[in-house]
């Protein structure tokens, strides 16, 4: 399934209004900023396709093995984190658009809980906390970096910027999947946070109501009276509350189901919803060349993970 529309400010967009995604005000486009417009969609089209999830759980468990490899060089035991696989990264967008997932996963809380369970049997943080104080800190520094030390900035679209250490295990690790791991940090952290400079505009282009509307109504007509799909994702602790998992489960997997046939089937909630999206981004001509960047690296990043993981050992029995 892929992830639709304005994952970053999914929540708020429940409201019709995106706390914290402000854009600038519309006014009169020039010849020139149309011509720039033009170019920026032309150079997107050129640009390579996104990566899919399948892909990116590839670079995660390269980016693991690499850490683990960068802290044996360190002197320190490191354990490769277990990733989120495709069917954990679905369901986490604006709108499902997935009948059969949803079918079978609701909106994926059971998925979410079992990861989060993996995650919080780390091993490597009961091996950090076992070593002694000078140790524990330098095995810190290894693997996130010393904030006291060099940092990258990257600058974000909304103003602002981001900062990261530019020595550690983490950022070795990504220097190796990406090439350049400054350049990717500036570029991921522009593009991910695109979405904010038209936000607002989307949700209330006349072309993006008129869907929704009809979304909204589809679902009232299948006995859930809801605005938007954010709005379901709020509702759900207070639906489930008290039920046990199966009967919560039963309860995702209707209004899931319901949501993703709205909008897949009964309305073009989805099609549209990722029409707008690309017309509002390719609007920002002045982001173009990190976007490019970003995509660029994103699949260098596949085809060197794909190189590391057919190099690992398989599993002795």
């Amino acid at each position: 399934m892929k992830r639709v529309f304005l994952a970053a400010c999914a929540a708020a967009v429940a409201s019709v209004t995106v706390v914290g995604c402000t854009t600038a005000a519309a006014g009169p486009v020039s010849e020139a900023d149309a011509a720039r417009v033009d170019a920026a969609q032309a150079d997107t089209a050129a640009t390579e396709r996104a990566v899919t999830d399948a892909e990116q759980v590839l670079v995660d468990k390269a980016r693991e093995l690499l850490i683990e490899d960068c802290m044996a060089a360190e002197g320190f035991r490191y354990r490769p984190v277990p990733v989120a696989g495709v069917e954990e990264r679905q369901g986490s967008g604006y709108v499902l658009d997935d009948v059969g997932w949803a079918r079978e996963h609701g909106y994926g809380t059971e998925l979410q809980d079992r990861l989060v369970a993996i995650l919080q049997d780390d091993t490597n943080n009961a091996y950090a906390n076992a070593l002694p104080k000078a140790e524990r800190l330098r095995y810190s520094k290894a693997l996130d970096g010393d904030a006291s030390a060099d940092m990258l900035t990257a600058e974000l679209p909304m103003g602002g910027a981001i900062q990261t250490p530019a020595d550690s295990c983490v950022a070795h690790a990504k220097g190796e999947l990406y090439g350049d791991f400054a350049a990717w940090f500036q570029a991921e952290k522009v593009a991910a946070n695109l979405v904010g400079l038209y936000a607002d505009d989307l949700v209330a282009d006349e072309r993006f109501e008129t869907v929704l509307a009809a979304w909204s109504e589809c679902m009232r007509e299948r006995g859930h009276d809801y605005p938007d799909p954010p709005a379901i994702r709020e509702d759900l602790p207070r639906l489930t509350d008290g039920l046990s998992d199966e009967k919560a489960l039963d309860v995702e997997q209707e209004l899931a189901v319901a949501e993703a046939i709205c909008a897949t089937r009964e309305t073009s909630l989805v099609s549209t919803t990722r029409d707008l999206e690309s017309e509002y981004r390719g609007r920002l001509w002045q982001y173009r060349d990190d976007v490019i960047t970003y995509q660029r690296l994103q699949h260098a990043a596949v085809e060197q993970a794909r190189e590391i993981l057919a190099a690992e050992p398989a599993p002795s029995n």
